[in-house]
């Protein structure tokens, strides 16, 4: 009979998959190594156990024991398998940014979980290294996993995924691409594919917000580049130990709408339900294409499943939402489709002030075309109050007359985006739309901002 003592046998020995028509413009064979296919649907479980294992054998890690982690999710699903198998309690520290689905399937394998938030400092004592750090030495009898600076992570990818795509090729690969976050699976498969061969390329995708391919080019670890960025499971706003930047040959810069929109890609194309950086890794190869030759065999390594984003890039509404989406914006209504059946919002020239402003509160909206009985014959505007509230306190009791500025420019209905948009100045914060029949409606700077 042919079986695994336990699930932890069946990780490893992923498929090398030929891409088809999401790399069609680029020469070479491209390979991807889908790690999907482990029991944790990650490449982090390699890692999970080999860390596990080295830290049983040093006595860091006691029977009973508990494992604690900062993780994007899934580090955490490897060391849960582990723990399970193994007996020991796991505590996953996340950031707020990762997806839903990782969190429930953390809680489904028995992890707890705590949530940090994202846009924090890595010193801040709320920040996921910080937390993790804390409960490891307030807990007793527990292991810090320190996925970024434990060696046994490039170790895990030196014993393992590198000589199993060198065996895949038949020693033909010519370059390897893959996201970079902890740094262990580009540095171990780097390590052991540059001893079998020196001349195959290493090449690291990183994320607009993270450092790494500055410092890579310049030596320079430069803080105004890290913010805060959508793209989970690459980049790092820290230089993690197991990043062996001499190993790498370089590094590209994908961008957070990039990122899901391959991500979809890979799916709707190839029939491979992968995760985020996938779509990351896919976008930087494209990028990279003048370096491959039709001769060339590239491995790019797909992390994790789609699954676990089903909440995110896979939802239309969120991706919409983010801008993500390429809708087709071509008449001025386009631009007012989330709003289009609300009502036009006016006020009198006799109205005072202070009624304005109440409207403004009530409708949560900053500009007010004014009305006499002749129609439109003014504007007031959020800074216009302010600037005259400044200048004197009784203003609210004036009508609005003595405030108004020009009245908005008027655009008839099936007009282009490109014809009302030199109409937005910055003396000009609104357009109205003229739809027949006394009917209107207003275009603002923030409704545009949405569509670019």
């Amino acid at each position: 009979m042919n079986y695994s003592e336990n699930i932890l046998g069946t990780i490893g020995n992923t498929p090398l998959v030929r891409l088809n028509k999401v790399t069609q413009e680029v020469e070479a064979l491209v390979l991807a190594k889908i790690e999907t296919f482990n029991p944790g649907n990650s490449v982090k479980d390699r890692m999970a156990v080999k860390m596990i294992e080295d830290a049983e054998a040093s006595g860091v890690l006691q029977p009973g024991g508990t494992i604690i982690e900062g993780t994007s999710g899934n580090t955490g699903m490897g060391l849960a398998l582990v723990a399970i198998v193994k007996g020991y309690k796991l505590i996953c520290v996340i950031s707020d940014k990762q997806s839903k689905e990782k969190m429930d399937i953390l809680r489904a394998v028995g992890a707890e979980v705590i949530v940090c938030p994202t846009d924090v400092e890595p010193t801040d004592p709320r920040s996921y290294y910080s937390v993790s750090k804390r409960l490891s030495e307030e807990t007793p009898n527990s292991w810090y996993v320190n996925q970024y600076d434990n060696p046994s992570n490039a170790i895990a990818h030196y014993e393992q995924t590198g000589p199993e795509i060198w065996k895949q090729t038949d020693g033909k690969i010519t370059h390897f691409v893959v996201g970079v976050g902890t740094g262990g699976t580009i540095s171990g498969v780097a390590k052991y594919l540059k001893e079998k061969n020196p001349n195959i390329k290493i090449w690291g995708i990183d994320t607009y917000g993270s450092v790494f391919k500055k410092y890579h080019e310049t030596g320079i670890f430069d803080e105004n580049e890290i913010y805060s960025y959508v793209t989970e499971g690459i980049g790092e706003d820290i230089l993690p130990k197991n990043v062996d930047f001499s190993l790498i040959d370089g590094f590209t810069k994908v961008t957070d709408k990039d990122a899901a929109v391959y991500t979809r890609k890979i799916a709707l194309e190839e029939g491979i339900f992968v995760g985020n950086s996938a779509g990351s890794a896919i976008k930087g190869l494209l990028q990279l294409k003048e370096h491959f030759k039709a001769e060339d065999v590239v491995v790019v390594l797909f992390h994790d499943s789609g699954s676990r984003y089903v909440g995110k890039m896979f939802n239309d509404e969120w991706m919409k939402e983010m801008g993500y989406l390429d809708e087709d914006f071509q008449v001025v209504e386009d631009a007012i489709r989330s709003h289009i059946d609300k009502p036009l919002i006016t006020a009198k020239t006799e109205e005072l002030v202070s009624h304005a402003i109440m409207r403004m509160r009530k409708f949560k909206i900053s500009q007010i075309p004014v009305t006499d009985s002749t129609g439109f014959v003014g504007s007031i505007d959020e800074s216009d109050l302010i600037q005259a509230f400044a200048a004197d306190q009784d203003v609210l009791n004036k009508p609005l007359h003595t405030v108004m500025g020009k009245p908005y420019p008027i655009v008839k209905a099936g007009s282009s985006i490109k014809e009302l948009m030199p109409l937005f100045t910055k003396e000009n914060q609104a357009v109205l739309i003229d739809f027949g029949s006394d009917k209107f409606h207003i275009v603002t700077k923030h409704d545009l901002i949405a569509i670019i």
